[in-house]
């Protein structure tokens, strides 16, 4: 008689190979007597159960965790460390219908990730999170984490964690409980039968919590770690049910199902791009002129320092180029002084979708001062364009096949006692030789980057008074 060997089943939530890279043979990888596998296995079941495979998205941030997409064949999205669920929140709050799991370590979820789990739980976000709890940071060696107990030995507390020096381990299941938010909070275990029995239900409840669309879930799980603990597996189980449930008691602490409503969806609405800009310009419709001709994408740097208005002006002209219906981005860059300190801001103007507000070469250069310019100017591209603040900087330059541009931006603004406002004498001077966004335009757009309406009317008079002086010095503008 043929001997009757039983298959062990693997959920189709999960691939069937665990390959990180082309030729790798290893089935999983996890250490030996690792909880992860185990756990992960269940939460596999459990979607497969729920029949909610094409609605998972699993995200997996910085740890042991990381390994999770190469596991699940769901949606996968790998997280900066901690940062789980605040990408929750967002994919979430994007697709309502989509099941979203937050996979997290302890030194993720309780250390680097505390603010972005206690907000979220606090505000009930509808996110399922799994708090895999072995009170250490597993991956990268085995340091004390904030769940790590007292005289626990680790890399970074070789005589045992000591409670004056590096204070309690943190109870995350009591800390979240205590919230008013979340709708189901329970610490379970891997460590027997009866505790793997427990965990899947926990698991199986925290998912179905969210399908219902109840609310927030939290399910700790004290799980092994032989590696960093320096046991052998059947050793470290012992030591969860003999030590770490001690401080770690298992058991239900949050259940709220029962007077929950479901979740009805969101009452905000989605807004497109004309009642977006409405809402975040209230008081005035951005004026819209007639579509100018520029390259696919230009690169526009105002650099000088703190106190010019440097950033102001990169405001003012992306409104301007907004109202031609061009693609803007705006990207800031100053240090922590108020005034004196290096600032510069970029501009995309583009007739297509921005990939990025990162730039590697600049098209147009206003330079207000010599630091300024002498660190921008090797950027600037061949057949592009650097306006020269020339009330600071009293040198000339001539670089091979970049056009060059002097007006006394400083000097103007201070006739008019404006002397901040010397950026928009550069950015009067970028519109007369390139004609990239128009003078109207910059002048419709003052109310949006302006507060008081007696600087709007000075701004527009600088702008008429730079006008004149520049096509005084180089003739008819562009």
């Amino acid at each position: 008689m043929e001997q009757y060997v039983p298959k062990i089943q693997t959920s189709s939530v999960l691939y069937n190979e665990y390959k990180r890279k082309e030729g790798d043979k290893e089935n999983t990888h996890y250490c030996p007597g690792c909880g992860h596998g185990t756990i992960q296995k269940m939460i596999a079941q459990a979607i497969e159960e729920l029949d909610i495979q094409d609605r998972v998205i699993f995200l997996s941030p910085v740890g042991c965790s990381v390994f999770s997409y190469y596991y699940y064949d769901t949606g996968n999205i790998q997280c900066s460390h901690g940062r789980a669920p605040a990408v929750a929140t967002g994919v979430k709050r994007s697709l309502e219908d989509a099941i979203v799991i937050s996979y997290q370590g302890d030194g993720d979820l309780a250390g680097i990730g505390m603010t972005e789990i206690i907000h979220s739980a606090n505000r009930n976000e509808h996110i399922t999170v799994f708090f895999i709890n072995n009170a250490t940071y597993g991956m990268t060696g085995g340091q004390m984490a904030p769940t790590t107990l007292i005289d626990e030995k680790t890399l970074t507390t070789p005589f045992g964690r000591d409670r004056e020096r590096d204070g309690e381990p943190i109870r995350m299941a009591e800390v979240i409980s205590s919230l008013s938010g979340p709708v189901y909070v329970q610490r379970c275990a891997v460590s027997s039968t009866k505790e793997l029995l427990n965990t899947k239900k926990a698991i199986e409840i925290g998912l179905k919590n969210q399908v219902n669309k109840l609310g927030f879930s939290f399910i700790e799980i004290l799980s092994p770690c032989p590696t960093n603990w320096k046991m052998n597996s059947l050793d470290s189980r012992e030591y969860i049910d003999s030590v770490m449930k001690k401080f770690y008691p298992v058991g239900l602490f949050v259940d709220k199902r029962e007077e929950s409503s479901p979740y009805k969806g969101s009452s905000f609405p989605l807004l497109d791009d004309r009642e977006l800009k409405e809402l975040i310009s209230p008081t005035q419709e951005i004026q819209e002129f007639e579509p100018i001709n520029i390259p696919s994408q230009v690169a526009v740097a105002i650099t000088g320092f703190g106190g010019q208005g440097i950033l102001s002006a990169g405001t003012l002209l992306a409104h301007a180029g907004l109202s031609h219906n061009l693609e803007v981005s705006w990207l800031p860059s100053y240090g922590p002084e108020m005034r004196g300190g290096k600032a510069s801001v970029t501009v995309m103007l583009s007739n297509e979708s921005i990939g990025s507000p990162l730039i590697e070469s600049i098209d147009y250069l206003l330079a207000m001062n010599g630091p300024s310019l002498h660190h921008f100017a090797p950027m600037v591209e061949k057949g592009g364009v650097i306006i020269i603040n020339s009330s600071l900087i009293d040198e000339e330059i001539s670089i091979e096949g970049v056009n060059i541009y002097y007006i006394d931006a400083t000097q103007i603004a201070q006739e008019e006692n404006m002397s901040s406002a010397s950026s928009v004498v550069m950015l009067t001077a970028l519109s007369y030789v390139s004609g990239i966004v128009s003078i109207d335009s910059l002048i419709a757009a003052l109310p949006h980057s302006l507060k008081k309406r007696e600087y709007v009317e000075k701004n527009t008079t600088l702008i008429h008074k730079s006008i004149a002086q520049l096509e005084e010095k180089y003739g008819d503008r562009v």
